[in-house]
């Protein structure tokens, strides 16, 4: 059974947030709010959470997870970036973007898409997420909160707490944070490629 957790969205509770931390730290797989929608995420080298997360979705190995991570100091272990690509992802994040770059040897393989190498990496503005990274120290490993057959993620904390109760180890709910998902770029070509149209304005790499 999930632990659910309500969270304020401004202040969030330092002692909460540091007992998710530690749950993560302990292979547990929690759903979680973003400036774009609910994600799910587990720690970065969890077998056990990315097979619960490809579960729960129905993906297979080509799906891009995606590290989402606190700032740039901590996206820059884990993908490469030159510096035009650096200067283009700098002025958008944080923000409702995922970027699809060469990952570099700190990320697993199974993470890694099976041709490209890539792994997607963001950075999210959300009051919430951030607290809960600054205090895990690394990146979430993370995947939209989609279940297969659904059109829009879900939205509520309750409702992930009812329908994911046997699946997920805990949800943290801080209110409402949005239907639509990341926006996609695909920087691996160094050139910027729109994969998905989302919450992120496109405008700025088309």
């Amino acid at each position: 059974m999930a632990k659910y957790f309500d969270v304020h969205p401004e202040n969030p509770q330092r002692r909460t947030i540091s007992g998710v931390a530690d749950s993560i730290r302990s292979g547990a797989l929690v759903a979680y709010p973003t400036d774009s929608c609910y994600a799910l995420g587990c720690r970065l080298g969890s077998r056990d959470g990315i097979g619960r997360i490809r579960s729960i979705r129905n993906l297979d190995d080509r799906h891009h997870f995606t590290l989402v991570c606190q700032n740039f100091a901590q996206l820059g272990q884990f993908v490469h970036v030159d510096n035009d690509v650096f200067r283009a992802i700098k002025a958008a994040t944080p923000g409702s973007y995922t970027f699809i770059l060469p990952a570099t040897k700190e990320v697993p393989r199974q993470l890694l898409h099976p041709k490209k190498k890539t792994v997607g990496v963001r950075i999210p503005d959300h009051v919430v997420a951030q607290a809960l990274l600054a205090e895990l120290g690394e990146p979430l490993l993370s995947s939209t909160l989609l279940l297969p057959d659904e059109d829009e993620p879900m939205t509520q904390g309750w409702e992930i707490k009812e329908r994911l109760d046997h699946v997920v180890d805990a949800v943290i709910d801080s209110g409402d944070c949005g239907t639509e998902p990341t926006t996609v770029i695909d920087f691996s070509g160094g050139e910027p490629e729109i994969v998905r149209r989302g919450a992120g304005d496109v405008t700025r790499f088309e």
